[in-house]
C-alpha cells in the first residue's frame, strides 16, 4: 500500500505494459486503471443497461463452463455469486470506463472481467489485486473476446430495454386515442401549411396521433426481432476459436433463462461481428420514432398557443410556472422536453449511423459509441414518452367555443361550395369572405346563392369531416 498524505491508498498491479498502481479499495484492475488515465472524456459511466448485459454474458459463460467442466465448479460458483451480487444492484461504483474509450470496448470488457474477478477472488478468501485463483482473462473471459461479448452485449441490452419502452408508447397510444374519443364532437378547422383548411374533429387529429404512435410500436417491436441472434462464441473475428462448439447453443440457453428474452443462436457469427447493421436499422426505427413524437408535441405546443393571441383550441396541464419575469405565464413544459429529447436521440442515430459504417473487415472498433448511444436513445426515448402521456396527454382539455370560433371564420368552407359552384367562383367568394371579415355562411345567404335546407346541408361542418360530396349524401 502506498499513497501521500490525504490521497486514497493504493496497491500495485501488473500487466504486459508494467506496474501501475490501482485504488486500494477498487475491484476493477490494472488495464481498468489504464483506461481510466487513457480516457477522461465526458465524465459519464457506462449506462446501467450495458453493464447488466455484459455481466449477463460473463455469467452465463460460468454456468457454461461448469456443465462442460473446462471451469473447475469452485472457480465457477465464484464467479457466478460475483455476478449475481452485481445483477442485483451491487459494486456498481466500479464500473468506471468512459463511454469514449478505445475501440471495441476492450476497456468495458476488461473492467467486467476484473471486477468479478477480484469479487469472486474475496468470496474464495483472498485479495483485490492478486487474481488467485480466480483469473480475469484465464477464467471470467473464458472462451470470450471483447469482439463477440460487446455486439452481443449490445443486442441484450437493447432487447431487455425494449419493453420499458413498448410500455411507454402504448401508455401514450392510450391516452391520445381516449382524448380522440372524448374530443370526437368538437369541430374545428384543418390547417395546411399553417393556413385554414377544411374542416376536421378534434378527435380526429388526437385519434391519429395515437395511431401514429402505435404504428411506431409495431415498427420499433419488427426491428428489434432482428437483435435476437447472438453471436456469442464468435470469439476473436467470428470464427470461434478457443469456443467449444456446445458452447454457442448452451450460452443462448443460460441468457434466455436469466433475461426471460427470446433470443437465438446466430446461424453466421462472422456476419454478426462484422456487421453493425442490425443495431443501427433498430437506431433507424427510433429515430424515425422520434420524428413523429417531436411532430406530435409540437402540434400540441401549437394547438394550445395563446392564451388570447394563439390556437388555443387545448389547454395543457399547468405543470410549472413559465417565467421569472412574466407573473401568470404557463408554458408548454413537457412537449417542449419531448421536443429536446427527439432532436437528441436523431443526433444519437447520426452516430450511430457514421460509427456502424466505419467498422473495417472483422470488426467494428466504434462498437462503444454505438453502445452508449443506442441506449441512451432507448432510455431518453422511454422516459419523455412516459412522462408525456403521464403529465400531459392525459391531462388535456379542450375548448370547444374557441375551436368553433376560428372554424366559422375560416375561408376554407369554401370549398364545400365548389362541386355546386365550381373551383373559380368559390375562390372569390373565399377573398370576398376575407376583404370584408364577413363568414362564408354570411356571404352565400347574402348572396343568395343558396337557401333552406341546402344550405344547411352544403353548409354541415360535421359533415364536412366524413366521406362524401356536401349536398349530395343519402
Amino acid at each position: 500500500m502506498s499513497g501521500p498524505r490525504g490521497m486514497k491508498q493504493t496497491r500495485i498491479e501488473r500487466d504486459p505494459l508494467g506496474e501501475l498502481p490501482v485504488p486500494a479499495d477498487a475491484l476493477w484492475g490494472v488495464q481498468t486503471e489504464r483506461a481510466r488515465n487513457n480516457f477522461p472524456i465526458s465524465n459519464l459511466r457506462p449506462l446501467p443497461a450495458f453493464v447488466d448485459a455484459c455481466i449477463w454474458i460473463k455469467k452465463a459463460a460460468a454456468l457454461t463452463h461448469r456443465e462442460t467442466g473446462r471451469l473447475d465448479r469452485k472457480l465457477a460458483d465464484a464467479i457466478i455469486r460475483a455476478a449475481d451480487e452485481v445483477l442485483a444492484g451491487g459494486h456498481r461504483e466500479h464500473f468506471v470506463v468512459d463511454p469514449y474509450q478505445a475501440g471495441a470496448g476492450t476497456s468495458h470488457n476488461m473492467n467486467c472481467n476484473e471486477v468479478l474477478a477480484n469479487r469472486a477472488n474475496e468470496l474464495l478468501g483472498g485479495n483485490r489485486g492478486e487474481y488467485k485463483p480466480v483469473h480475469p482473462n484465464d477464467h471470467v473471459n473464458m472462451a470470450q473476446s471483447t469482439n463477440d461479448v460487446i455486439p452481443t452485449a449490445i443486442r441484450l441490452a437493447a432487447l431487455a430495454q425494449l419493453s420499458p419502452l413498448v410500455a411507454a408508447l402504448d401508455r401514450l397510444s392510450g391516452a391520445l386515442l381516449a382524448k380522440g374519443e372524448a374530443f370526437d364532437s368538437i369541430v374545428k378547422s384543418g390547417r395546411t401549411h399553417l393556413q385554414d383548411a377544411t374542416p376536421v374533429r378534434l378527435g380526429q387529429e388526437f385519434t391519429a396521433y395515437g395511431h401514429t404512435v402505435e404504428r411506431n410500436r409495431d415498427r420499433l417491436t419488427r426491428t428489434a426481432d432482428d437483435l435476437r441472434d447472438l453471436g456469442i462464441g464468435g470469439t476473436a473475428v467470428g470464427t470461434g476459436l478457443n469456443a467449444e462448439p456446445e458452447y454457442p447453443p448452451r450460452m443462448v440457453v443460460h441468457l434466455q433463462a436469466m433475461t426471460s428474452l427470446e433470443l437465438r443462436d446466430g446461424s453466421d457469427k462472422v456476419q454478426l461481428m462484422q456487421s453493425m447493421g442490425d443495431a443501427t436499422a433498430f437506431s433507424g426505427a427510433l429515430r424515425t420514432y422520434a420524428v413523429d413524437l417531436a411532430k406530435i408535441a409540437s402540434d400540441l405546443r401549437l394547438l394550445a398557443s395563446g392564451p388570447r393571441t394563439g390556437l388555443a383550441e387545448i389547454m395543457l396541464p399547468a405543470v410549472q410556472p413559465g417565467s421569472s419575469i412574466m407573473p401568470g405565464k404557463v408554458n408548454p413544459s413537457i412537449p417542449e422536453m419531448v421536443n429536446q429529447v427527439c432532436y437528441q436521440v436523431i443526433g444519437n442515430d447520426v452516430t450511430i449511423a457514421a460509427a456502424a459504417e466505419a467498422g473495417q473487415l472483422e470488426l467494428n472498433v466504434m462498437m462503444p459509441v454505438i453502445a452508449h448511444n443506442l441506449l441512451f436513445s432507448m432510455l431518453i426515448l422511454s422516459n419523455a414518452t412516459q412522462v408525456l402521456a403521464q403529465r400531459c396527454v392525459e391531462g388535456i382539455e379542450a375548448d370547444a367555443a374557441q375551436c368553433a370560433h376560428w372554424l366559422e371564420r375560416s375561408p376554407a368552407l369554401v370549398t364545400a361550395l365548389a362541386p355546386t359552384i365550381g373551383y373559380a367562383e368559390a375562390a372569390k367568394l373565399a377573398k370576398e369572405a376575407v376583404a370584408k371579415n364577413v363568414t362564408v355562411r354570411q356571404l352565400v345567404m347574402e348572396k343568395g346563392l343558396l337557401k333552406g335546407k341546402e344550405l344547411e346541408e352544403v353548409l354541415d361542418l360535421r359533415a364536412m369531416t366524413e366521406l362524401g360530396v356536401p349536398g349530395k349524401r343519402k
